[in-house]
């Protein structure tokens, strides 16, 4: 039972997810913020603990909720994926109570935690081995997820028209909740700009829902891509050695356009993938060594307003 007082709350639950809960002062929706899902992320964790450290209760109206590291198993051991079944808990919602670690791990947050909120956000950034746009994205379908997108006050939004199974926010699909996800930039690191985009987003986005007083702060208009957004179904090595992109993230690419080459381990080039589109870069590969099939690059299109 999560604490019902108004004030900030940190909570170890019995199914061992660290939550903190910020209560307000007045009833109101629920905000369920969640990051580290991929434990090689970690901009959406400090932003989740600095934002609540700095919400004032008193302001607030019903009650953010959020479990900052999902996959602890994953976050200690520095890796995308559950250590004890290689699992990706991305791709493993809603989760079975009897199935692998990760399965296990999915269907208690979607039992315990997902179905107690009105609006979600997932914090996401590209990793270690990738690096992505600093933005928010939302389904397409859903104008309650578009018209957060559009508050989230993110220099990139990105519009699904599929919201494919597995994810956490095909969980909160299922139950009909409204949702955002982001990314940023990555590489093992947390860059100073995009903790301000998450902490400013979740800011806004209580806003939008009417949670905090004032209005959604906009930075600059954003830059709007479309596309399903499939890491696994991107542009892919077709040779193990060294990979030398020369194309930079949202750089304009055109159809058969070389993004770059594997190389042996004299230099040699072995494979030089192309563009399979014309499109702007989404996400690129940051960690050099590739195997046979890894993920290179991800290409979206962008919205002309």
């Amino acid at each position: 039972m999560l604490p019902s007082a108004p004030g900030l709350h940190r909570v170890r639950t019995g199914i061992s997810l660290p939550t903190i809960l910020v209560r307000g002062s007045s009833p109101g929706p629920t905000l369920l913020v969640s990051a580290g899902v991929h434990g090689d992320e970690y901009e959406g964790v400090r932003a989740i603990f600095e934002t609540c450290e700095a919400l004032d209760p008193a302001s607030l109206r019903g009650a953010l909720l959020a479990v900052p590291i999902v996959n602890y198993p994953a976050h200690r051991a520095i890796s995308r994926t559950h250590p004890a079944d290689g699992g990706n808990l991305a791709r493993s919602f809603p989760g079975r109570p009897d199935g692998s670690p990760s399965e296990r791990l999915a269907w208690a947050f979607d039992q315990s935690f997902l179905a107690l909120a009105d609006f979600y956000l997932d914090l996401h950034s590209g990793g270690v081995r990738f690096s992505m746009p600093s933005m928010v994205g939302f389904e397409a379908a859903d104008p309650r997820g578009h018209a957060a997108a559009e508050a989230f006050g993110a220099p990139v939004i990105w519009g699904h028209p599929v919201i494919e199974p597995g994810r956490t926010i095909s969980a909160a699909r299922a139950r009909g909740i409204p949702f955002l996800y982001t990314e940023a930039r990555g590489a093992g690191r947390i860059h100073p700009d995009d903790l301000l985009m998450m902490r400013r987003g979740i800011t806004n986005l209580l806003r939008h829902l009417h949670m905090l007083p004032g209005e959604p702060e906009i930075p600059t208009p954003p830059l709007r891509l479309q596309g399903i957004g499939n890491t696994d179904e991107g542009v892919v090595a077709t040779a193990e050695g060294f990979w030398m992109p020369t194309v930079s993230l949202l750089e304009h690419v055109q159809l058969g356009q070389p993004l770059g080459h594997i190389v042996d381990d004299l230099g040699l080039i072995l494979a030089t993938p192309q563009a399979p589109a014309d499109g702007l870069v989404a996400l690129r590969r940051e960690l050099p060594p590739v195997s046979l099939g890894d993920t290179l690059i991800l290409l979206a299109a962008e919205v002309k307003s």
